[in-house]
């Protein structure tokens, strides 16, 4: 088992106080801390800790089969198939959506995506989280949004009446001459939807992604709840810290909300308007149950006595609460550790909580492109 040190993302949205309390470190920091990555991405690999700098890429590079397994080789190839996180979300993210495997392959040779993979998602929210994910029922968004009563939004009324929320959504997206009066009349509505419509006006004037509140479903997560994104979902994120686990990927198209670059084309050509967020409690022995190949997440509680994990798959592990004992060694609040495939079974307890990250159930159906 090795000890890990992770890099800390630093955009703009982040935290000044969420990561470096866990981590024990002053706060508020700096800056603001938005992710801490946990893995083998190129963008950010985790540190061997006390190993001269030595990435958890190098560790796995250097013996694919002892650090991954033959199922997650078999599955994903020679690459570590997930990214784990703790995400500080003190202001609103992009309006953002990911692509499903085949897109990913064929985005990727076409130039648009950085990399051949998916990038499901899911969060366990670690405080009050809240995030705008999936379409609402269409009837409903379009009574929300001719509620304005602002003349430019007609069409967008009648798309989604007609049950096109795609050309709804595009036709919204090039309201930029609107954007102001749309504003106006929602700050004249006292209602969340439209309070939220009116916040992220102010953080980004101009842009006509503010109205995606009254577009999208929100979901409000407690402690311990979780939410799973698969492909084609619109999303953002509002508020909240979380650890979150993803497919290995940095494959992000976004339309607004956001001062990074957007590709609205492809994000209305990978968005699919009937797919919808699952929200999850931890099932048996704390996992929480996704459809995805790539991630399993398990929950670990001080109450549940010892959890034995398994031989033969690569794991992370992060310490959230309180001391963890994985084997014969001891993970405090804000530690982590990888467990390579090669490391016999384990048994872990704690007297707080701790996660456990792993490919999926069926890490032997992985994508793997050609």
């Amino acid at each position: 088992m090795h000890l890990l040190t992770n890099p800390v993302k630093d955009y703009a949205w982040g935290s000044r106080t969420d990561i470096a309390e866990l981590t024990g470190r002053p706060a508020p920091a700096a800056g603001p801390e938005a992710e801490m990555w946990l893995g083998a991405h190129p963008s950010g690999p985790s540190r061997l800790a006390g190993d001269d700098g030595r990435t958890l890429a190098d560790l796995i590079g250097s013996d694919p089969r002892g650090g991954l397994g033959e199922a997650t080789i078999d599955g994903f190839g020679e690459r570590l198939p997930y990214l784990m996180k703790l995400i500080a979300v003190a202001q609103p993210l992009s309006l953002q959506v990911h692509p499903s495997a085949d897109q990913a392959v064929d985005g990727h040779a076409r130039g648009v995506y950085g990399d051949p993979w998916p990038k499901p998602e899911l969060v366990c929210a670690l405080t009050p989280f809240t995030a705008l994910a999936g379409f609402r029922p269409f009837a409903q968004a379009a009574m929300l949004v001719d509620r304005l009563g602002v003349p430019d939004l007609k069409d967008v009324v009648s798309l989604l009446e007609g049950g096109a929320p795609l050309k709804a959504l595009e036709a919204l997206l090039g309201k930029q001459q609107a954007a102001g009066q749309i504003v106006w009349a929602a700050s004249a509505v006292h209602h969340p939807d439209y309070e939220l419509v009116v916040r992220l006006a102010r953080r980004y004037p101009g842009d006509p992604a503010c109205l995606a509140p009254l577009l999208l479903r929100r979901h409000e997560l407690a402690p311990g709840q979780a939410l799973f994104l698969g492909a084609g979902v619109l999303h953002c994120y509002l508020k909240g810290f979380g650890v979150e686990i993803m497919g290995s990927s940095d494959n992000v198209m976004r339309a607004g909300l956001t001062p990074k670059p957007l590709n609205v084309e492809e994000l209305l050509r990978i968005t699919d308007p009937g797919e919808v967020p699952l929200a999850l409690q931890a099932g048996p022995g704390g996992v929480f149950d996704t459809p995805s190949p790539e991630f399993r997440l398990r929950r670990v509680q001080g109450d549940e006595g010892e959890v034995h994990l398994d031989g033969g798959v690569p794991r992370i592990l992060l310490a959230t609460e309180g001391t963890a004992t994985v084997g014969s060694a001891e993970l405090r609040q804000g530690e982590s550790a990888f467990v390579p495939a090669a490391e016999p079974s384990l048994t872990a307890r704690t007297t707080g909580t701790l996660f456990v990250a792993e490919p999926g159930t069926s890490a032997g159906s992985g994508h793997t492109p050609e």
